[in-house]
């Protein structure tokens, strides 16, 4: 008689497969959420202040379509413009903190956690952007990467700001005299607002986000921006008269947590400086049109332009002269010798 060889499993046969399917099941889902994980980490996030007409955030849009061109698929990012993640204030805490990877930020901004920065935006030295930017591609852009790195930031560029020009609602400045008692708003850095103080004004330390509704309800009487801010945050909404005075010469600083961009591979790190490299050099030509577009923009919408005199100019240079010397004494005088050296 033949035996049946096809008996029914036993429940022991049926405990053991199913803990076999179980077991690969649990393997599959660790290995998905591993390789989740470790895209996720490839996955940069960077965000800034500038509205997302300004050049710096179509700069950082390019970025973002070039960076996996570059990388090889190896790094993609993300861009948040426009407040879209907070303030200037915010961006700079979360990328030390390590929240964010990447910031692009006003330089004054940066200040606060690295003073050195100001050195680079002294009162009256640059007498045209390409002494500025000669100055920070240079030895003092080294210096600077250095004091960043101090503070768990790696610099990857310097971009366009601009040279900064008041606007005020009560009068046109044609004098020092015209300075007194004007309330304008400023940027967190104490070398602008030092400058603004020996001019005779009442300097305000303001948010970007705020300025609008304070020009409007008159609670200050004017601001000082590049004049492609000036145009974008729509200033000449609340404001009257527009004066070239070029007291600063701003920069963007592109900044990354030191930690976060340790981690990357240096195939992945090369790739990094040399997408963003693109995107500032960009940015630089571009910003420099622009500043010619929106001053005439400005103009065009019945804002009064008034030309600094070379008298007035070199009153406001002798006047705000010894800001960088209590400059020097706060921070040192190693960088902004650097400075003074370069333009000289």
């Amino acid at each position: 008689m033949m035996r049946n060889n096809n008996k029914a499993p036993s429940r022991l046969d049926n405990l053991t497969r199913a803990c076999v399917r179980t077991t690969l099941a649990t393997g599959l889902v660790a290995a998905t959420l591993f390789s989740a994980s470790a895209l996720a980490e490839k996955n940069l996030r960077l965000a800034g202040n500038f509205a997302t007409t300004h050049s710096s955030s179509v700069a950082m849009e390019q970025f973002k379509a070039r960076l996996p061109e570059i990388s090889k698929g190896a790094l993609t990012v993300d861009v948040f413009p426009a407040m879209q993640l907070g303030g200037a204030k915010e961006n700079i805490d979360q990328v030390r903190s390590g929240v964010l990877e990447m910031t692009w930020v006003g330089a004054s901004y940066l200040s606060r956690i690295v003073p050195e920065l100001e050195a680079v935006s002294l009162p009256f030295v640059y007498a045209n952007r390409e002494e500025a930017f000669k100055v920070v591609d240079g030895p003092v852009g080294t210096l600077l990467n250095e004091k960043l790195a101090e503070k768990g930031f790696v610099a990857l560029g310097f971009m366009e700001l601009g040279s900064r020009q008041v606007t005020n609602s009560q009068h046109p400045i044609r004098t020092l005299a015209d300075f007194d008692g004007l309330k304008i708003r400023l940027q967190p850095n104490e070398t602008h607002l030092s400058t603004f103080r020996a001019l005779g004004a009442s300097p305000v330390s303001m948010g970007i986000n705020e300025v609008y509704s304070a020009l409007q309800q008159g609670v200050i009487d004017g601001q000082e921006n590049p004049y492609s801010v000036i145009e974008t945050q729509k200033f000449n909404e609340v404001q009257t008269y527009l004066t070239d005075t070029s007291h600063f010469f701003d920069f963007i600083v592109v900044v990354a947590n030191k930690r976060k961009f340790d981690k990357l591979d240096a195939p992945e790190q090369q790739a990094l400086r040399e997408a963003m490299g693109e995107a500032v050099a960009w940015q630089r030509t571009k910003a420099a049109d622009e500043d010619t577009a929106a001053r005439d923009k400005l103009v065009a919408s019945n804002m009064e332009l008034v030309q600094v005199s070379p008298e007035l100019r070199q009153q406001m240079r002798e006047r705000t002269a010894p800001v960088i010397e209590a400059l020097k004494e706060r921070i040192g005088s190693d960088v902004i010798d650097a400075v003074l050296a370069e333009v000289q």
